[in-house]
Order: C-alpha cells, then structure tokens, then sequence
C-alpha cells in the first residue's frame, strides 16, 4: 500500500508567491495551514496506527460479515443510552437484541450463524436500528454505514436493506488511464430516457454510453448516485452517504454501468456531497443517536439556514473517519475514478458562500471567517486520493475563487486537480438575457473566459444542470425558444430565430471550449439543443415526469436539426481529441476586434478564428500566426452538416506569408462569414498530442 503519511516540513511557496506576489502577507496562513494538516495525518499514525484501515470504515462499521458467517455490527451513537437491532430476522422484536457499549461511543452486536451455518440475517432482509435516547425514547434509524436502501410506493421513510448477493459483480475491465484532455459528459440516471419515468443504470448501460462514447467524451459525472430520499433534490440532500440509489437499480447494476464505461475507454466521477446532509431523521444522518450533534455541529452552527440541511463537524474524529471512508468505499467497491465535490465554498467559509459576492480581494480568503477544520479535511482528502489512487481525478465546485484550491498541497494548495470556471455560464445567460447581438462586448467575453489562476485547472462549460433547470432555460432555448417547437425540422428553410440560435449555439460552445480551461464539461442533452427546461416531479407539477427526462429520441429522428448540433458537438470533441488544446498552455488572443466581431487565437498548435457579427461577413481578413506554413480549416461551424450554410470550402488551403502583424511574425488573408467560426491547424506539424 502507498505511504500516507507525509513528511515535507513546509510547503513550498515560492512559485506560488513569484506569480501572485499579494498573497506573501499571508504565508502565516498557508504554513499554519499546512502544519495543521500535518497534525491530522501524523494523528492518524498514532492513534490508528494503520491510516489503511482508519479510511476504510466501511470494513469495520455497520454490518461486517465474518469467516463463520457469523454478523457483526458496529456502530458509533455516542449521545445514545442503548442500541438495538430489529428487522425481518426477528419479527421486529425491538428489544430482543441490544447492542454492547464500548468505549469512545461506540456499540457492537455479533449474530452467530444459523444452525445449517448461513448467516443469522438473509439477502434482501430489512432491518433498523433502535435508539434509546437519553430522554428515554426510543426512535428507528438507518446505519450510517447502510450499503443499500429502498423506499417502498406507500411510505415516506426508507428502509435498511442487508445487501450480501450470492453472486456480486466482479468488475472485469481496468480504469482507463487518466486522460489528460478532461471532456466530461455530466449525467443524471434517472433523467437519461425520453419515458416520463425514472431510468434506470441498466438503461444508462445500454442506451446512453454509446452516445457519450460515439460523441467524444472522456470522462462522465455521474449525479444523483449517493441515496437521497428527495429526488427532486437533484441529489443533494443525501441521506445515505454509502448507498447507490435504489430508485435507479441496485448496486450490481451500477457497478456494471462503471464497468462496461471503463471498458469503452471513459472514466466516471462521482459527484460527492460532503458538504452537508439531509435533515431527514427516520432515515438520515440526523439525529442519528438522539441527540442535535453526533455527524454535525450543534445548534445554529450545524444547520444550513439555506438549504434546509445539517453541517458536518469537521474536527470530529468519527466524521473524519466517515467521510474518508466514504471517498475509499466509492473508489473500491464501484471503481469510481475520482470525485466532484460539491458545495466547496459552503465548506471553506463559516458564511458558507451566503450573501458573498468575492470580488477578488485576499482578505476574503484568510481570517476568522475561513472554516479551517473545513479547509484541512479537503486537504487531507485530497493527500489520501491521490496517494492512495495516483490516476484519480478532484474537481471542487468552488465560487470563490480561493487561490491555491488547485495547486498541489506541498506548493500551498488544497490538492485539487480542477475547479468549477463557474462564472463562464453565467456570463453566457447574462448576454443572452440583457443584450443584442450588436451589442455584445467581447472583451469582457474573453476576459470572463480567460480569468482563471496560473497553473491551476479549470472545468469550463457553457452550460450545466443549474441552467436547465425550471425557472432558468438553457442556452438553446434562451436562443430560440418557441420556436423549437415548430420549426427545427431540417425539411423547411430555417427562420431567422433558428438560423442565429444554431449557429450562436454551436459558437459559444467553441469558443468556451477552446479559451476558457484546461478540461471542458457538458450537460447531458444540451449538446444537441435540448429543448425545454429540467423539473423533478413535486407537489408544484402535480409530481409529473414530463420534464424530468432527456429527449434523445429527437436524435433519431433524421429531419430534425437538433442532429445537426450534435454533430458538429461530436466534431468539436474529436477534433480537440486530436490537437489537445484542452492539455495545453492557455491561449495568446492576438486579435479582438470590438467592431469586427471577430476573435482570433492561438493554443497548442491550432488557430481559431471567431466572427460574431450578425450580418457582417469578411473577405480577406488579415489574422496574424506564430509559426508558418500551410493551413487547412479543421473544423467550420458554418458547414452544412452542421446546420451552416457551406459559405467556406472544406479545400482550401492558407499559406502564411512572412507579413508581421499583431506582434506576430506571420500572418494570411482568410474569408470570414457572418456568425462563423473556424478552427485552423498547421498541415506541417504533428498535432497529435
């Protein structure tokens, strides 16, 4: 097993400084920082002696079954007077088996076999736990540690279900090696069927991995996968942080889901959430052992006044133990390749994020206001992954913009390998809701797209979930909303609305793709113009399905446009799969040209040419190159396949001429039509990556 335990004295800060010289006033922070982490891996070692073991709980805790077949459970209630265990096994008799306390607020129950030697409790068998409070009631609860829950129709609780099949899946194909362009395909289970129903892993299995694979995607980011009794929640009001939702299949379906994508070469993420967790009671971490702490903070300070959920208290020992336990549990027994980690900034701040606009200024990086506790668990999550897992991949959803979240920890950092570039979308909605075309201000565009930190990734996107969902549109439908209903079909001229929305669609995407970060994301469905918004079934739409799903059965209906988008998304990924812009140096824009329209830049080898005029199309556009030679148009949105219009031929071919211009010491003459944009690659250099 890798060494965790880490014995670097101080982080090394002189990069960091060298680029960022205003964060020097705060070097106390980053050691103070950095020794604290050092604690809590070195408290590990000495309390624990096997960090191994420590981060898999899930060997330990909840139920564990033994050579004998015997049962043994194990839990942590400190606030609790006694534990008992009750269920199928023994007609829910709630006394009949009382846990044993041991020290540090732990309790153990050990269930010998049955006479014919099969364990006590059987496969599919439900079961609770029974919690004497100190105020002597007793209330039901869930294993913290429960591997599998399910819900029946007539209730409003989950139930315990002890998970042991006699055949489990055993994963047959290896993760696929780390790409090192990241073109995530962001995915929600339940969402992926055009049936006004829940989907399943099976479906995803069968029906929408070919379609990520065929479209050019590396990597998935898998939603919604830790059990949360409120599906509308989009996942994030998790009540079972072990548990594969059941409303999509059980977990060997799951496992096969992550099996068969490694074996088409993609990686999956799992969208963790240890930022918070339901309020539930009955079949959440709440009140778990009757008492307001236990997982979280008490009081005021372990609510979210927000988002209705607990916080956890990270200088708990158990809650350490928990949560990394619960990163290694994903990473062992479904093979997961990494985690996107959600709610960052709730975490880093003890405002979590709420009334916060982070301009920039350091100060609201460093002080009393920073969750400390917070900022050294992520470390320490971080430092175990990638020890543990060299090839695993983090991604914080962070607002802050934190500096340092991305680099690795022995420079300073938190240890993530990407952020969120999350103010990319919402610059993209602000343009589309507020202003004309003529009046879009595309310095400000690619200052948006470009600002992000020296050497630490960036997952940029266009769009994601939080723009689908009801009360916002996607960018499609901000485009050319209604009149998607009626006039996509490929069989009748395009109208003006659909004319712009398909080629500012296939656009925005591009350039987001190719300015704005070092790994690009993509929501599911919004490649091809997804019509219409996202909403989960609730009181508010009479619990309907009608917009709780994805309408790919649109693809396969030839004579309709959206195929012409997903085309054109597909060549965008293959063509980014050749040249590696996403792996490469940040881009040199060598012309912005606020009355043009037009955007031209450089990044790894590749020239991409943008003219964002409405009506404007140029002749002879002058566009300065680094390196000379000859160049052919690799891709171009305005190719009739793509719903363009065929204004530039596919043969042409462009030699640079020895005319310096814009700073740059060559430069050609190229047609540019209105609403284009090319991508142009030098014929004489090897640009596989």
């Amino acid at each position: 097993m890798a060494e965790i335990c880490y014995n670097g004295d101080s982080p090394d800060l002189n990069d960091f400084f060298q680029m960022e010289p205003k964060l020097r006033q705060y070097e106390g922070d980053y050691h103070r920082r950095y020794q604290l982490f050092k604690e809590r891996l070195s408290q590990v070692e000495q309390m624990e002696g096997d960090f191994d073991q420590f981060t898999k709980g899930y060997q330990s805790y909840g139920t564990q079954k033994q050579p004998n077949n015997g049962l043994l459970f194990r839990e942590w209630a400190p606030g609790a007077e006694q534990l008992y265990l009750t269920g199928d096994f023994n007609n829910w008799n709630k006394t009949s088996h009382p846990f044993t306390k041991k020290d540090y607020g732990k309790w153990e129950l050990y269930l010998p076999p049955r006479r014919d030697k099969t364990p006590a409790i059987a496969h599919e068998s439900k079961l609770k736990l029974v919690i004497l409070t100190k105020e002597g009631e007793d209330v039901c609860r869930i294993s913290p540690w429960a591997k599998y829950v399910t819900k029946r129709l007539d209730s409003n609780t989950y139930d315990w279900i002890y998970w042991d099949p006699m055949h489990p899946y055993l994963h047959q194909h290896a993760r696929p090696k780390r790409p090192r362009s990241l073109r995530i395909y962001e995915a929600h289970v339940g969402i992926a069927s055009s049936e006004q129903k829940i989907a399943t892993y099976k479906n995803f299995t069968l029906n929408v991995l070919p379609r990520i694979k065929d479209l050019g995607y590396n990597c998935i980011q898998l939603m919604a996968v830790m059990e949360h009794a409120y599906y509308a929640s989009f996942g994030y009001q998790v009540t079972n942080f072990f548990a594969a939702s059941s409303r999509f299949g059980t977990p060997e379906d799951l496992k096969r889901l992550v099996d068969t994508a490694h074996s088409l070469g993609i990686a999956v993420v799992l969208d963790v959430v240890h930022s918070h967790a339901s309020s539930n009671t009955a079949d959440g971490l709440n009140q778990f052992d009757g008492t307001d702490s236990c997982f979280f903070h008490a009081g005021t300070r372990g609510k979210h006044s927000h988002w209705g959920s607990r916080l956890f208290n990270y200088s708990s020992w158990e809650v350490f133990r928990f949560l990394l336990s619960n990163l290694r549990w994903w990473m062992e027994e479904y093979r997961f390749d990494g985690f996107r980690f959600d709610g960052v900034t709730s975490m880093l701040y003890h405002h979590h994020g709420m009334g916060m606009s982070f301009g920039g200024g350091y100060s609201e990086y460093f002080g009393m206001h920073v969750d400390e506790d917070a900022v050294v668990h992520l470390m320490v999550s971080n430092h175990v992954l990638h020890t543990l897992y060299p090839e695993c991949i983090t991604i914080a959803e962070d607002v802050s913009g934190m500096p340092g979240l991305c680099r690795p920890i022995t420079k300073g950092g938190l240890g993530f390998d990407y952020r969120l570039a999350m103010a990319v979308p919402d610059k993209w909605i602000q343009i589309l809701k507020e202003q004309r075309d003529e009046e879009w201000d595309l310095h400000n565009i690619v200052h948006t797209l470009t600002n992000r930190r020296s050497q630490e990734g960036s997952i940029v996107y266009a769009e994601s979930h939080d723009q689908a969902l009801v009360g916002d549109k996607s960018l499609a439908f901000w485009l050319m909303d209604q009149e998607m209903y009626t006039n996509m079909s490929a069989l009748i001229p395009m109208t003006p609305v659909i004319d712009r929305g398909i080629q500012l669609h296939k656009m925005i995407r591009l350039l987001t793709h190719s300015l704005g970060g070092e790994g690009y994301l993509n929501f599911m469905g919004n490649e091809f113009g997804h019509p219409e918004w996202l909403d989960f079934p609730r009181k508010g739409n009479n619990e309907s399905y009608s917009y709780a799903r994805r309408q790919y059965d649109l693809l396969d209906m030839e004579h309709l446009r959206y195929r012409q988008l997903y085309a054109f998304d597909r060549a965008m990924n293959l063509t980014e799969d050749k040249h590696g812009w996403l792996a490469s140096p940040p881009a040199l824009v060598t012309t912005l040209n606020q009355e043009d329209k037009v955007i031209v830049f450089e990044r790894a080898n590749v020239l991409f040419i943008f003219n964002f005029h409405p009506t404007y199309s140029y002749n002879d556009y002058r566009v300065p190159i680094g390196r000379d030679g000859k160049y052919t148009i690799k891709l171009d949105s305005d190719d009739v396949q793509f719903g363009g219009h065929g204004r530039v031929s596919k043969d042409t071919e462009f030699f640079t001429e020895p005319w310096y211009f814009k700073d740059r010491p060559h430069s050609f003459k190229i047609y540019i039509p209105c609403r284009t944009a090319l991508v142009l690659a030098n014929e004489d250099i090897d640009n596989c990556y």
